[in-house]
């Protein structure tokens, strides 16, 4: 008869690779056409003029220029107003 208690099962010792998001091109930076500006999980940030947004919510430059960031208030499903990060390409000067 074996001596050795038996061991318990091992959880949660699955390790996945981290999923890259965040800010990729900042305020006043140069974008091109399809650069990715922000790469995000839901509507963090929305995006505004000279962006698309696409399925899984990264944010794309739609034309040449330069990256901007705003601040404006968004209206929820219940009614009230929240602030909430704008993301837009203004034309190079």
């Amino acid at each position: 008869m074996s001596h050795v208690k038996a061991g318990g099962t091992a959880k949660n010792v699955h390790d996945s690779p981290g999923q890259r998001l965040g800010v990729k091109l900042f305020g006043g930076q140069k974008a091109k056409v399809g650069m990715v500006i922000v790469r995000q999980v839901g509507m963090t940030k929305r995006g505004g003029k000279g962006t698309k947004v696409s399925s899984n919510y990264t944010i794309h430059a739609d034309r040449d220029g330069i990256v901007k960031y705003t601040t404006r208030k968004v209206r929820t499903f219940s009614g009230r107003t929240v602030p909430r990060t704008e993301v837009t390409v203004v034309d190079a000067l």
